[in-house]
């Protein structure tokens, strides 16, 4: 029975890695010799259809450098927000919902940056990160369906979100309950993918340096398919409670992550219970709160 038992382990693990290399799975935007050598091979069978969205695609651009003495920019760290291109003047609502948000991560303005016990990020509290931000520097996947397109968000590090745009038809009520995601509608024009969406809930930031919207922001997105490994989108913001103009971006690109459709999202999840460990190990002993502060475990 023994002399079995290690025969059969012993045929299932030749098996197992006698698997072809198809079978083998990859974390998207890890880099390897490996998935480097697969992802070359599917460049040879990849199909092209330039109304197939589907895929994983990584940021494949970064915005310029800001120019230099614009008062107010801090240290002038660009943002992937609208692709780097600078806002519209804020409205007086605007202005106050702008000086009420307190950035803390690495990644914000230094000259805005608070201390992280003092900071009031929604992602301190693991709350949704709400879109665009979801999509700032991060993977994104599309599953595309005759009825929607759905977006599956890696948020920059800190959640997965889903973001269904329905493509059925439909169109959005005004009277439609707040999202942080907001309720999307896309349609093809000729080569372009036109996706407008609204009712988005205004507790979301649009990024880590605290960009504000209201609950009446509007967002128009343009994507195109130009070329089998390429997906191009230029976003509109349109909030007048908020800007007292249209805040038009800048061209932004992403790459399709090969090799298609062996390559998986990793898990990201924001888990309240780890970020109150970090509260406690690491936000309030910064801010000098030592009642709630202890060492992490």
């Amino acid at each position: 029975m023994r002399n079995r038992t290690i025969q059969t382990i012993f045929v299932a693990g030749a098996i197992l890695f006698s698997l072809p290399a198809a079978a083998q799975v990859y974390y998207g935007g890890v880099k390897s010799p490996e998935k480097a050598k697969a992802a070359e091979a599917a460049k040879a069978t990849l199909k092209y259809d330039l109304h197939d969205l589907s895929g994983i695609w990584l940021h494949s651009s970064r915005p310029a450098d800001l120019p230099k003495g614009i008062p107010g920019i801090g240290d002038g760290r660009p943002s992937q927000l609208m692709g780097g291109a600078l806002p519209p003047p804020l409205t007086m609502w605007g202005l106050g919902s702008f000086v009420s948000h307190k950035p803390s991560l690495e990644t914000s303005w230094q000259a805005r940056r608070a201390i992280p016990a003092m900071g009031n990020d929604p992602v301190g509290n693991c709350d949704p990160l709400g879109y665009p931000r979801s999509l700032e520097r991060s993977e994104v996947e599309m599953v595309q369906t005759p009825d929607k397109v759905l977006q599956i968000l890696m948020g920059a590090g800190y959640a997965l979100e889903f973001r269904p745009i329905f493509t059925d038809g439909r169109t959005i009520p005004d009277d439609v309950d707040a999202r942080w995601d907001g309720w999307a509608v896309g349609h093809w024009d000729g080569d372009s993918f036109i996706v407008d969406s609204k009712g988005f809930d205004e507790r979301s930031w649009l990024d880590g340096n605290g960009w504000p919207h209201s609950d009446e922001m509007k967002i128009h997105e343009v994507y195109r398919h130009p070329d089998a490994t390429t997906i191009e989108l230029v976003m509109t913001i349109n909030d007048p409670k908020t800007y007292t103009q249209p805040w038009v971006g800048n061209k932004q690109s992403f790459r399709l992550d090969l090799p298609k459709g062996l390559t998986v999202l990793d898990e990201e999840f924001c888990v309240p219970s780890d970020e109150q460990e970090f509260n406690r190990g690491v936000r309030n002993l910064a801010g000098g709160d030592l009642e709630h502060a202890r060492p992490t475990k």
